[in-house]
């Protein structure tokens, strides 16, 4: 059982011992952390967060507590219901609240759950807020609200609605030109909030949406994390169905997966690639992806007459990288699109409307799509190493070793050989130095990152 605290929020298993694991008190504790940072940094009469969660089995309850800590605060509070991450991150602004709050454990198991912090944009908070809410936590330096002037709960179930309108009315989503199409999709909503939002968006688009695992109790049918290796039944579905294509996304609808009409993955990394394919070839500018995601990105961005950057692992390093670039798309490997053109956030529908488009505007099936773009192909491992070694010593040595290369240093050691690349992070919570490699062929992939670990054991001495 866990309990992970880290600036972007709170994240554990439910049950078990308070500070421990994700209990009710931990939930309490964190939630009027947030809200007395907000109250704190803003400074203002009255105060307004919006509130959504994905539909995990323990939402209603964490929910409940969530928004009642708030109200004790004197916070107002804006109750989404069942929603996705991307919905809340446009309603904040919408309705010109002070921030949000998704319930969600994105891609974990349904033991887990976790509250996703959002600052008054509809964005992560970045890490100087995180850390004084964790300061804040620990120290229980927190005020409630008199009788007279606790705050009031809100409900407003129009969200996921009213996301798909904004979703249809982006310029580079061609709704007609898809509604011509005629598409045959299969999705599966792995029983969260997608098997709500996503069909929805597919009927306002004229596509003939075939559901699996689409209504939303919880009960995940397989490990929620969008890879091949979970996805048998959509992949055989949409053979059987003679779909077009199957979208898969994860609990909270910020990931994105696609299943090609013969029921092969098309490839998480090329979500993110097929959707800057479209965007770059109507709208000219850079791209941003993080430093473990797909080259296939930058030969795609060069290809259109764009420069591709490279930010540090995590969403929000990411957005800041394309706030400083002024990216026209960008987003992460894992399936992750962040269109600025409607908000800073990895969003599925957004990702799913602009994939259609493409479709439509081609002749190619997915399955052609997909061999058009250049193929690399990834390995993920990683080393256990003994507690009382450095691990920042030894990715220094290792970028060291690896000078007269192109080494970046932002986040790990990366470095770009001619045909390959080699990512070594170390985790901060455990003595692992987790390997990324990408390489042309599957096999290279795997040999270059087991070099890369006898390379790391010499260099440690182990």
């Amino acid at each position: 059982m866990t309990l992970i605290k880290s600036i972007s929020g709170i994240r554990g298993t439910i049950g078990g011992k308070p500070g421990t694991n994700l209990t009710p008190i931990d939930a309490v504790k964190f939630a009027a952390a947030y809200g007395t940072w907000l109250k704190n940094d803003r400074n203002k009469e009255t105060y307004r967060v919006v509130v959504g969660r994905d539909a995990r089995i323990s939402g209603s309850m964490i929910q409940e507590l969530v928004m009642n800590t708030l109200v004790g605060l004197g916070i107002h509070v804006i109750d989404l219901g069942l929603s996705t991450t991307p919905t809340v991150e446009i309603a904040v602004p919408m309705e010109h609240a002070d921030g949000g709050i998704i319930l969600t454990a994105s891609h974990n198991p349904k033991q887990w759950n976790a509250l996703k912090l959002l600052n008054s944009k509809g964005e992560f908070l970045d890490g100087a807020a995180g850390e004084k809410i964790l300061q804040i936590a620990e120290s229980d330096d927190m005020t409630f609200a008199q009788v007279d002037d606790l705050g009031k709960i809100t409900v407003n179930d129009a969200y996921i609605d009213l996301h798909i309108d904004e979703v249809l009315d982006l310029e580079l989503v061609d709704v007609d030109a898809i509604k011509e199409a005629k598409f045959k999709v299969v999705v599966d909503g792995v029983n969260s909030t997608g098997g709500i939002a996503i069909p929805r968006l597919l009927d306002r688009l004229g596509v003939i949406p075939v559901e699996l695992y689409c209504t939303p109790n919880g009960e995940f049918p397989h490990n929620p994390e969008p890879l091949k290796e979970h996805l048998g039944d959509i992949c055989e579905l949409v053979v059987k169905e003679k779909a077009d294509f199957g979208i898969v996304v994860d609990p909270d609808v910020d990931r994105l997966a696609f299943i090609d009409e013969t029921g092969e993955m098309f490839g998480e990394e090329y979500t993110l690639v097929a959707c800057a394919d479209y965007v770059l070839s109507e709208t000219k500018g850079n791209t941003v992806s993080n430093l473990s995601s797909s080259r296939a990105l930058r030969d795609i961005t060069q290809k259109h007459g764009g420069t591709y950057f490279a930010s540090a692992v995590g969403e929000v390093n990411v957005v800041q990288k394309m706030k400083d670039e002024n990216a026209v798309i960008g987003g992460e490997g894992n399936g992750g699109i962040i269109y600025p053109d409607s908000h800073y956030g990895r969003d599925s529908l957004v990702g799913t409307a602009l994939f259609l488009t493409h479709l439509a505007k081609g002749t190619m099936t997915v399955s052609q799509l997909k061999a058009s773009y250049p193929a690399y192909f990834m390995s993920k491992q990683k080393i256990q190493l003994t507690p009382e070694l450095d691990v920042d010593a030894l990715l220094k040595a290792m970028a060291e070793k690896y000078a007269h290369e192109d080494v970046t240093t932002i986040d790990g050691v990366k470095v770009d050989f001619e045909n390959h690349w080699v990512h070594l992070r170390k985790s901060n919570t455990e003595p692992i130095i987790r390997i990324y490699t990408e390489a042309g062929t599957q096999a290279e992939a795997d040999r270059v990152a087991n070099d890369m670990i006898a390379v790391i054991k010499e260099v440690a001495g182990i």
